[in-house]
């Protein structure tokens, strides 16, 4: 495996920077302040981007026969990602908040690489919430 720099990810296309990705992180906080609904989604959505950056982060480690064997679930897994990010946002906008988070990932019905964007989103989510468990 090839280490690959930030720098060379921030040249793909749809990448997220991490300064974007703070912002978007922080707005999706301030939205959900102490709504215990909001808290509960946003801990759904927190699970599956624990176990979808699992994934990710072995894709490259994985041997062929491994990827194959492991597509369909990492695939399913990204899918339910999707879902979570978009039934979080829908919640918030039905309580008033702007949710201009979503927009901001974009959406793979636009551009197929959004749907990448948002993965590399709940990566983030998945790293914010391990560096914040210490």
């Amino acid at each position: 495996m090839k280490p690959v720099s930030y720098e060379e990810y921030l040249q793909e296309p749809k990448s997220l920077d991490l300064e974007t990705a703070l912002k978007l992180y922080k707005e999706i906080l301030e939205e959900i302040g102490m709504d215990p609904d909001a808290m509960e989604r946003y801990e759904e959505l927190s699970q599956v981007a624990a176990r979808y950056s699992h994934l990710r982060a072995n894709w490259l480690l994985w041997s062929r026969e491994e990827k194959r064997n492991k597509d369909e679930s990492r695939t399913a897994c990204h899918d339910t990602l999707i879902v979570k990010f978009n039934m979080l946002a829908r919640y918030l906008k039905m309580q008033g908040k702007k949710a201009a988070w979503r927009d901001e990932l974009g959406y793979e019905e636009d551009d197929r690489y959004y749907r990448k964007r948002i993965g590399d989103f709940g990566c983030f989510v998945a790293f914010m919430n391990g560096i914040n468990a210490r």
